[in-house]
């Protein structure tokens, strides 16, 4: 069968030429949306009086039955015919025979792509803020479990000064929240509709393209068909918050990579997660941990690759643009993959708080509130810095630790310290001094668990809101 596109031509493709330019390949992910869209816009042809009911019929009855053979695995897609908006058609056309022909009245693949990946990604977005959703309970999970449990809080991977574990889980419950309000403000970017731009100046046919999108679930139409078939800003702006996802996976990564290695024995991961080595038996190697953090640079080459392509690009649409799909299915896999992951590994985490209490014992992180203890009795803060790093010299020549030195040893470098210097230096002290919202003190931190369980509830009756549109 000659190409539907081929009337202008004397001459067969060149075989390499098909294969080289073809993207049915991958494009064939947008089955499902291309069909979707072909139903909404068929039917639009009827009402608008532009095809016969009858054909719009036959043709609505045609691609449910090419959509229950593509879900049933009995298509084979022609690379001849390029990409998944021909194989369709020509599938359609082998179905009820040349009524199919009249689908494409008013359309174009330019606007018929763009709204496949809208469509694709507007259902992507909605699965990846309810992943990220699930994730923020197995942190707030573990969070609750441990509102008493201290481990030292770092800065320049030097122990700092303690915190509560629970206030580390909640760190990443913040920046999880930061990355679902991206995804849901993208959603209004994505949830615009391109078809009825053609090729990129509209038609000539009087079609109805808010009946379409109504149809769709979309919000909002493209206001200009150029841009309506160039635009891929919602793309890299998917890339862009999956990039930023995936880089905080990657810092709480090597965390748990740390605090599971022997160095550290904070928390242990479930077998279940972790592999072994094939000549050391005694391994246990948090693996699903490294490979996210390794996979990280994948997505954001994609983020870089799109920016890259669009930078020198003339309006309106370009082969070039067929480029936009591989990197963006890419990341939507790499992406499920990890947040499908990393709840259950949360939730099965056993932490090692004996361990952590330990750690928070055997270091100076108490320094800082020893300062505060000697601002409080009216030195200033500058002199006090420096009378306690007096005293964590001596310590450390000393082989002691701050709780560990008598009373006559604080008095050699202040006047000023008395018996109570021993209660101000309890790590459960240091933590509930910080007693300021946002703070690190117990009370501050089941404040704010409490602010997140009441943002996830928010959070899924966004998602099944969203649903519906899909």
């Amino acid at each position: 069968m000659s190409k539907l596109w081929g009337g202008r031509f004397t001459k067969k493709t060149d075989q390499l030429v098909e294969e080289y330019t073809a993207s049915i390949s991958f494009d064939q992910l947008l089955a499902e949306e291309d069909i979707q869209g072909s139903l909404a816009h068929v039917q639009m042809l009827g009402k608008c009086g532009i095809i016969p009911y009858e054909d719009v019929d036959k043709i609505r009855e045609g691609l449910h039955a090419v959509l229950g053979k593509i879900r049933r695995g009995e298509v084979e897609f022609s690379v001849a015919d390029e990409d998944i908006h021909m194989n369709i058609e020509k599938l359609l056309i082998e179905e009820i025979g040349s009524v199919g022909g009249k689908l494409h009245t008013g359309r174009s693949r330019n606007d018929q792509v763009a709204t496949d990946m809208h469509l694709y990604l507007r259902k992507r977005v909605n699965e990846f803020v309810d992943l990220l959703n699930k994730l923020q309970q197995a942190l707030i999970g573990q969070a609750k479990q441990h509102v008493e449990t201290i481990l030292p809080g770092y800065t320049h991977l030097q122990r700092a000064q303690p915190i509560l574990f629970a206030h580390h889980m909640m760190a990443y419950v913040s920046m999880f929240q930061r990355d679902i309000e991206r995804l849901q403000d993208s959603f209004k970017r994505i949830n615009t509709l391109p078809l009825g731009a053609g090729a990129l100046a509209g038609t000539t046919f009087p079609i109805d393209r808010e009946f379409v999108a109504e149809r769709l679930g979309f919000e909002r139409i493209y206001d200009n068909s150029l841009d309506a078939v160039s635009d891929r800003d919602f793309i890299v702006e998917f890339l862009s918050n999956a990039s930023m996802i995936m880089m905080h996976l990657s810092r709480l990564c090597e965390e748990l990579v740390l605090w599971s290695s022997n160095e550290f024995d904070f928390v242990e991961l479930d077998d279940a997660f972790c592999t072994g080595s094939s000549i050391m038996p005694q391994k246990k190697n948090p693996d699903v941990a490294e490979l996210v953090r390794g996979k990280t640079g994948r997505v954001y080459g994609h983020l870089v690759g799109l920016l890259t392509l669009l930078k020198s690009l003339p309006l309106a649409y370009n082969k070039d643009m067929q480029e936009d799909k591989e990197g963006m299915f890419d990341t939507v896999n790499t992406l499920q993959g990890a947040l499908q992951l990393f709840a259950p590994m949360i939730e099965t985490m056993t932490v090692n708080k004996d361990q952590m209490r330990q750690a928070v014992n055997e270091d100076f992180s108490n320094a800082t509130d020893i300062a505060d203890y000697l601002v409080n009795k009216g030195l200033p803060f500058r002199q006090a810095h420096e009378v306690i790093g007096k005293t964590v010299l001596y310590c450390i020549q000393n082989k002691k630790f701050l709780l560990d030195l008598e009373l006559e040893e604080f008095k050699q470098f202040s006047n000023l310290f008395e018996k109570d210097i021993y209660d101000t230096l309890q790590p459960e002290q240091v933590v509930n001094a910080r007693n300021v919202y946002g703070g690190t003190a117990s009370n501050q931190v089941l404040e704010a668990i409490n602010r997140a369980e009441a943002a996830t509830q928010e959070t899924e009756q966004w998602v099944e809101q969203h649903m519906e549109k899909n």
